[in-house]
């Protein structure tokens, strides 16, 4: 009996030399539409599926592969005599190999956000799926080939014998794979427009895609990978990398970062830099230009901005690449880079250069644990008009230079107090146990800087010694969420030390 193939493909990206091939390997080739219409039009010969089903394509196209004399064919067990003699009884042949990819649905809604709910209901595949996962179950006795990517390596075991049991499970697994995609994809897309669905429904389908291979993980002993959400913006969408090494797992949990606390300073419309080291801002600044802002960042701690990530929200000129490139950068991202910058970091192949744009911040955010995800909404920067002044009275440069660490807090991991000045990190104390002793690195870090600074504390003073050590160091206004039992007692010290204190009323740890 003479090998059939089913064919049948919404991506015809190499589809016609691929039934062309089948073909001269002794295939009948099976197929529909306008996948038929384009093999036959190069001189391939075509059983069009109307005619193997007796039934022509019904209700514009949606209904011609959802019949007997197809799913027989593909799901029978060949190994199982009952069956072969069934499929002969019924006058149905098997099908040795299933050829699909299925409509473009995540591209279609990627290209068009706002397409309409009836030209978005027509982008979802039945018989597709239906076919694909029938060839995939069947994997014993059928060849599936979800994808173009899979057409070469098919061909040739195809040219050699059988395709071997191996490889037809492997790509059954990818078919497999290509389903939940596709099934996660219109899930999630039908599930924004369901009035009154949960944010955190009892079940929650999330499919990741391999975006890119690391270097290695947080070690080098360990491998790494990053996968990308399916269908949503993520981290690196719409980044480009122009130049440097490849990157690692920790350089991408950086930038994250880097970018997370640079979308809230760029709120402020002026121009701003962060630099981080191990997660946490070491310096971040805003100012008249972005060269300005980069200075004031690096200036805050030079010594941790050493292998550290910038990133910055104005491109970068010659003058401004010849400065960063003064201090050893792992990763600098930015807008935009002018020729005469990019010259200057032709040289440094150990800089990873990533041209990108604002982070757009998701609904949700997750941290990974052992077996399980927490999930929670995205942490955001309240609105000021609600804050309240409880000691003395900021002046507005204060106020400005309180709203700023307060933005910056926000990125710090917690227990966080952060310290500024002129629209500039002098102190960060991050990821301390105590708040006082990330209070007293702060400190330590500003030295004489702390002098007439501000300071941010992501979470309440549950002691008045936080505040005390602050003051001490000449810290002038505080701001900080307030709402320990002992406010009273954080606020009379704030008084007493001749402390301005504003309180936000709301706290944004960050473990």
């Amino acid at each position: 009996m003479k090998r059939r193939a089913l064919v049948s493909v919404s991506d015809k990206t190499g589809v016609v030399d691929f039934a062309r091939r089948l073909s001269e390997l002794g295939f009948e080739v099976i197929s529909t539409g306008g996948t038929a219409r384009e093999i036959s039009s190069s001189g391939v010969e075509v059983i069009p599926v109307e005619e193997v089903t007796g039934h022509p394509e019904i209700l514009g196209g949606r209904v011609k592969t959802l019949h007997p004399k197809v799913h027989g064919g593909i799901l029978a067990d060949l190994e199982d005599p009952d069956q072969v003699m069934e499929l002969a009884g019924h006058g149905i042949g098997p099908v040795d190999l299933v050829c699909v990819n299925l409509y473009p649905f995540e591209r279609t809604l990627a290209e068009n956000p706002d397409l309409d709910e009836k030209d978005a209901i027509e982008q979802i595949d039945v018989g597709g799926p239906a076919m694909l996962r029938a060839a995939a179950k069947n994997f014993r006795s059928v060849t599936v080939v979800p994808g173009p990517e899979f057409y070469e390596e098919v061909l040739a075991e195809v040219a050699e014998g059988p395709v071997s049991e191996v490889s037809r499970r492997r790509l059954a697994l990818a078919a497999f794979r290509r389903t939940t995609l596709y099934d996660a994809a219109i899930s999630g897309w039908l599930a924004g427009r369901v009035e009154g669905e949960e944010i955190f429904p009892e079940r929650r389908l999330a499919v990741y895609e391999k975006e890119l291979p690391l270097r290695y993980g947080e070690n080098p002993h360990q491998g790494a990978a990053y996968y990308a959400a399916a269908g949503e913006r993520h981290l690196l969408s719409d980044v480009q990398k122009l130049a440097g090494k490849d990157l690692s797992f920790n350089n991408l949990h950086d930038v994250d970062a880097a970018r997370s606390v640079l979308a809230d300073l760029d709120e402020t419309g002026r121009p701003a830099a962060v630099i981080v080291k191990h997660a946490n801002p070491c310096g971040a600044a805003v100012a008249g230009d972005i060269g300005k802002a980069y200075a004031g960042a690096l200036a805050s701690d030079p010594t941790s901005a050493f292998g550290g990530i910038v990133a910055l929200n104005r491109p970068v000129g010659g003058d401004l690449a010849g400065e960063i490139s003064k201090v050893f950068t792992e990763v600098l991202l930015a807008p935009g880079f002018t020729p005469e910058a990019r010259e200057v970091f032709a040289a440094r192949t150990n800089v990873a250069i990533l041209q990108a744009g604002t982070l757009a911040r998701p609904a949700l955010s997750a941290r990974h644990v052992t077996g399980g995800l927490l999930l929670q909404e995205t942490d955001r920067v309240e609105d000021a008009a609600g804050y309240e002044t409880v000691s003395g009275e900021p002046s507005e440069g204060q106020m400005e230079d309180l709203l700023f660490a307060w933005k910056v807090a926000k990125g710090v991991k917690s227990n966080a107090i952060v310290l500024a000045r002129d629209g500039a990190t002098v102190g960060v104390g991050a990821g301390q146990m105590s708040r006082v002793e990330a209070a007293g690195i702060a400190v330590q870090k500003a030295g004489e800087r702390a002098r007439g600074a501000v300071a941010a504390s992501d979470a309440f003073f549950p002691f008045a010694d936080g505040v005390d050590s602050l003051a001490e160091a000449g810290v002038s206004a505080i701001i900080q969420p307030g709402g320990s039992k002992r406010d009273a007692e954080v606020v009379e010290a704030a008084g007493r030390k001749r402390v301005a204190m504003v309180l936000t009323g709301r706290r944004h740890f960050l473990h």
